[in-house]
């Protein structure tokens, strides 16, 4: 039985009573107001609950449908002290709605709202507030303001949370609290819970926006809780932090800028300005320091990428103007993908991305080229969309792609939308000015559309055929010809307008047909609109001027018309030309200039995007979106010229340290703050115990110099939180709330390692075979996890580093164990030699780790891949703790094998006897490991020394960067030397131009990758390989056949011809463990290549499967497209041969 069947039986009413809430009638015009009014009433002035929270809930649900309830203000406010916590809960949300109207009645109940801020559910201490603050009355500003103080330090975080809605509204109703309200905020803004966090940044933007210095000390915090917060707080929290970086960091694009601008300077200078400014631009440069980005800089990128994957359409596009932003050009890329998923969205969503892309497009046009096609626009888009989608169409047009574009652009012609189809047309117009090229074909097509039956289509094309004949009007007389033809027809007044103005413009082009023209026009002069007959007077004045005898009568004849016309401009313009073009004795000095003032040279308009100056808005913005300042935007800053304190953020990590330091005792070589001095550190400890000689490298050292790699790499999302790695991660701590927890589950966790420990130790005295079959194993699983450093957990890099650093000096101190027990199984066992002493077992010792770490056995002389391939770039920074020579691992000493090939990059005779040449070394560049490194070797032919060799003006496609090699500075005569320099080639082929500069000359050359060399082995199962394989079907998978070559006999050649095309490494095959002795060949044998793109690490999977004696099968399976098509091509060629 229903509550309100049950209060008409109280009533003694009949059951046919009508349930209000629910009548599908009870908005209508019938219905009475009052009588449902008062029957809630009655409901809400019972003793019984169920009757009183049925009657709030029909409220609610009048209020949600936007009816107006606030004549049952004063029965609902009764209500407010009701035991009942769900009616309780229903009253406070009808207050919050109608406080505001009703505020007398309100302030009646303060003390109820008070009693409320103390009530023991939580829920209702919220909603008191969130009532009490929407009452807007000046006389409760003080028990307002004791409220939000007290409701900031609630245990609940959901009160504090309600608190941070509070300061605002209080803010608001009386601004002098400001003082006052700053310092809640800042309580607030040291709050670690993410439901929190959303809230207060959005009172600080409200509040005081301006007071940088209380973001300082919870910046990291915010960074490092911004993936859990929920979505609004993270739209609100990223655009204060685009704000807080603008102002905090400096501009990552710097030297880029720098150099373009020099650039542009030195095109338009002469010769003595441009010697001055390059002096004056290198001693800039100089005193420049090269750009480091900050840590804290990087923390934010880094956190915020993840949330492009985001659901919510509105935190993906903060993310992707904070990275627009603030993100060196080179990253800006990874936002085009997660904005093009938005043009999925609705209608709604697609605008404002489409309004942000368009900017984007004008600055960054490399972005979003591959993504054309998702710009293509489909018939069932709104108007709106479409000329969005045009726009980013039209400013994606390049060489490259034009003919595709004007492809499309002639469809879209031919739709039944005329805004759209105007668009369109101009579109073309815009594509034929900024690129030369194509402007004939463009004028061609223009022209033809003047025959379309639509007569806007003909109207629109005249328009823009008019801005393009204004580039080049003497090589197009026919055309305006033509127009001239088209004047009866075309009633369009601006279309008329543009065609008068062209034939009196260019009347000297048509000196038979304007006079007749003007005859016409003439006739009709009364019927046209006012923008036509302005262009009548002007060419009549122009023919005048230039053929008086012909048009001279018609000439007065025109303006004696327009003398008496309606509109004031037309009988202005009139007398104006009257005076100076026909000499009278009253004319004045002007009448003398009128041939130069009329038929002066013109230049021809600039056909520009709408969006081109809309990027000094902020992206995202309402201002950017209506492309003028709204109330409430807060300009984004510029950037600093130098950078402010880092140092200020470091308050809370400082605290941290100090109670970490009390709690447990940290090692020493964690004190070591700098990379360098950690790595001093390790070297005094002797590295091999003197108990064991077959050992690798210890794994203490390994954790010590991952975790020192990790503090300057930014791209692992993982080494940023371990626990040494840099000032950005020190802090991550901060959100452990039971540090002595941990610190007992780490001692179990170390108790667990020694046992296994020692239990490896047993097992490897006992066995030394079986290690030896398992090692190859253990090193590839080691050095895939080095590769990827993604699979292990936060924790586990935490616990498992601290804990071999402190085994390792224990047992060094006792100097009775090798500290080596678990690389010790991944080096194949050999019989040391007889020990004559200490030192030199040591020595040999190191020699032969050396070997294992590499990881190769000896290779045929003709093999492509050079040992060296197999260092990793975490290899070499864990063997730099070695006390090994330099040489070991200098990348400028590595000769390339003889089967790496040279290419020539300045002949000696173009070079004036510099020879140079380059060759793709196939190693990891460790200053950087998403650059390719290009070995170059200088010969001087020459019997002088060659001086100050350098490179200097890099011309790079967008997202290509350059490291180059330190400057040379002799190259004796007839002597040889070699660098190593780094190029991201960003996964393309495209060359790499610069110049070579030496004390006196300057050479322009070009590096061109071969698709091959952008990629890096990478080291794969058979099983992780088909699981990567089945992920990257479809049209990431190219398929050809091919007929082996002559030469292509047996396992060894195929695998030889791939490697050298392409620098893959081989699959091993089987499943997850390698067999220690080859398997017999199937009678179809398999050969599978992994790889990774070098620039953004997408896998590359090559797959040759014979098929009968000759015949083959190759697939190449790659994220990239254009990169599997080419090494399709490339691996074809080279197994055919």
């Amino acid at each position: 039985m229903s509550a309100s069947s049950a209060f008409s039986d109280e009533k003694g009413g009949s059951s046919s009573e009508p349930e209000y809430g629910h009548d599908p009638a009870s908005g209508g015009i019938f219905s009475s107001d009052y009588k449902r009014h008062d029957d809630l009433k009655e409901m809400l002035d019972s003793n019984k609950d169920s009757l009183k929270l049925e009657a709030m809930k029909r409220i609610v649900a009048m209020i949600a449908r936007g009816k107006n309830a606030s004549d049952l203000f004063p029965a609902v406010v009764k209500n407010v002290a009701c035991k009942n916590i769900e009616v309780k809960k229903l009253v406070y949300v009808y207050l919050v709605r109608y406080a505001e109207e009703q505020q007398d009645l309100a302030l009646l109940s303060i003390s109820t709202f008070q009693r409320g801020l103390k009530d023991p559910n939580q829920l209702i201490r919220a909603s008191a507030l969130r009532v009490l603050s929407s009452i807007r009355v000046t006389i409760i500003v003080p028990i307002m303001m004791l409220a939000i103080k007290e409701a900031a330090s609630d245990m609940s975080p959901y009160v504090r949370k309600t608190a941070a809605h509070a300061i605002p509204k209080l803010h608001s109703l009386d601004p002098d609290q400001k003082d006052q309200l700053i310092e809640v905020i800042e309580k607030l803004l040291a709050d670690k819970t993410t439901l929190v966090a959303g809230s207060v940044v959005m009172a600080f933007e409200e509040v005081c926006p301006d007071r940088i210095d209380l973001i300082h000390k919870n910046y990291r915090k915010l960074c490092n809780l911004l993936i859990d917060v929920e979505e609004w707080g993270q739209v609100v929290i990223i655009n204060m932090l685009t704000r807080y970086a603008r102002t905090q960091f400096l501009n990552p694009n710097i030297n880029e800028s720098l150099l373009e601008e020099g650039s542009e300077k030195a095109f338009y200078a002469s010769d003595d300005e441009e010697d001055e400014d390059k002096k004056a631009e290198a001693a800039a440069l100089a005193k420049r320091k090269p750009y480091v980005m900050d840590p804290d800089h990087r923390l934010l990128l880094r956190n915020t990428k993840p949330l492009l994957q985001s659901r919510n359409a509105a935190v993906v596009m903060a993310v992707a103007q904070l990275y627009f932003h603030l993100a060196p050009k080179a990253e800006v890329g990874v936002i085009a993908k997660a904005l093009v998923r938005l043009m999925r969205s609705h209608s709604e969503v697609q605008y404002v991305v489409l309004q942000n892309v368009a900017t984007m497009t004008i600055k960054r046009r490399g972005m979003f080229e591959p993504y054309l096609k998702s710009f293509y626009i489909r018939s069932t888009d709104p108007t709106q969309i479409k000329i969005l989608k045009l726009e980013v169409l039209t400013n994606l047009a390049n060489e490259t792609n034009i003919s595709t574009i004007l492809r499309e652009f002639q469809t879209y012609i031919k739709s039944m939308d005329k805004d759209f189809v105007a668009a369109s047309i101009q579109a073309i117009g815009r594509c034929a000015t900024n690129i030369g090229e194509v402007r004939d074909t463009c004028l061609n097509g223009l022209v033809q559309l003047l025959s379309n039956r639509d007569e806007l289509v003909v109207a629109e094309s005249v328009v823009v055929i008019k801005k393009l004949l204004q580039m080049q009007p003497e090589q197009h007389s026919d055309i305006i010809k033509h127009m001239a033809k088209l004047i009866d027809n075309i009633q369009v007044p601006m279309a008329r307008a543009s065609i008068l103005w062209l034939i009196g413009e260019y009347c000297e082009h048509v000196p038979k047909i304007a006079p007749d023209v003007l005859r016409k026009m003439a006739k009709t002069f009364t019927n046209e609109e006012d923008i036509v007959k302005l262009q009548i007077i002007n060419l009549a004045a122009k023919l005048y001027l230039t053929n008086s005898k012909q048009t001279k009568l018609l000439t007065q004849y025109v303006l004696n018309l327009a003398k008496y016309d309606q509109n004031y401009d037309i009988r202005d313009r009139a007398r104006f030309i009257r005076q100076l073009i026909v000499p009278t004795d009253k004319s004045g000095a002007l009448s003398k200039y009128a041939k130069k003032l009329f038929l002066a040279l013109k230049p021809a308009p600039v056909l520009e995007s709408p969006f081109k100056d809309r990027d000094h808005f902020q992206l995202g913005s309402l201002s950017h979106l209506l492309n003028a300042k709204a109330s409430g935007y807060q300009e984004l800053p510029d950037w600093p010229e130098s950078a402010p304190d880092p140092s200020v953020r470091n308050v809370e990590v400082i605290r941290l340290l100090e109670r970490v330091t009390t709690l447990t005792s940290i090692p020493e070589w964690s004190k070591c703050t700098s990379r360098k001095d950690r790595k001093e550190k390790k070297v005094e400890k002797p590295f091999y115990s003197d108990s064991e000689g077959e050992s690798g490298p210890t794994e203490s050292a390994d954790s010590e110099s991952d975790s020192g790699s990790g503090s300057e790499s930014a791209s692992g999302s993982e080494e940023s939180r371990s626990a040494r790695s840099g000032s950005e991660s020190e802090d991550s701590g901060e959100e452990s709330e039971s540090e002595e927890e941990e610190e007992d589950e780490e001692d179990q966790k170390k108790k667990k390692k020694r046992l296994e420990k020692t239990k490896a130790r047993k097992a490897v005295e006992e066995s030394a075979e079986s290690e030896q079959s398992s090692g190859a194993e253990d090193r590839k699983r080691s050095r895939k996890m080095v590769k990827n450093q993604k699979s292990v957990s936060e924790s586990d890099s935490e616990s498992e580093s601290s804990e071999s650093e402190e085994e390792s000096e224990e047992e060094s101190e006792e100097e009775s164990e090798s500290d080596t027990d678990i690389r010790k199984k991944k080096a194949p066992v050999s019989k040391p030699p007889p020990k004559p002493s200490k030192k030199e077992s040591k020595k040999e010792n190191k020699e032969m780790s050396l070997l294992d770490l590499d990881d190769f056995e000896p290779a045929p002389a003709s093999a492509p891949v050079t040992p060296v391939n197999f260092l990793s770039s975490s290899l070499v920074s864990d063997l730099e703790g070695l006390s090994l020579t330099d040489t070991i691992l200098a990348p400028t000493t590595i000769a390339p094998s003889g089967s790496i090939k040279m290419y020539e990059l300045l002949h000696r005779i173009t070079g004036e006897g510099l020879a140079v040449e380059y060759c793709f070394s196939r190693q990891p560049f460790s200053p950087d490991p998403n650059m390719v490194a290009v070995q170059i070797q200088f010969t001087n032919n020459t019997n002088a020394e060659t001086k100050n060799l350098h490179i200097e003006e890099p011309r790079l496609q967008s997202g290509m960067r350059i490291r180059e090699f330190s400057e040379i500075e002799v190259l004796a005569a007839n002597e040889s030397v070699t660098v190593v320099m780094g190029i991201d080639f960003c996964d393309s082929t495209q060359a790499a131009n610069f110049q070579l500069c030496t004390h006196t000359r300057k050479f322009y050359v070009s590096i061109q990758p071969p698709v091959g060399e952008l990629m890096t082995p990478a080291f794969l199962t058979e099983n992780d390989f088909k699981k990567e394989q089945g992920k990257l079907m479809g049209m990431n998978e190219i398929s050809e056949k091919l007929t082996l070559g002559d030469k292509c006999v047996n396992e060894h050649v195929i695998v030889e011809r791939v490697t050298a095309t392409a620098n893959l490494s081989r699959v091993p095959c089987g499943s997850d463990k390698e067999c220690s002795s080859p398997p017999p060949p199937p009678s179809a044998p398999v050969y599978r290549f992994a790889g990774k793109t070098v620039s953004s690490g997408s896998l590359v999977l090559v797959t040759v499967a014979m098929k009968d004696s000759a015949g083959a099968q190759l697939t190449v399976n790659c994220e990239k497209m254009v990169i599997g098509t080419m090494l399709v091509k490339d691996i074809l060629q080279a197994l055919s041969q």
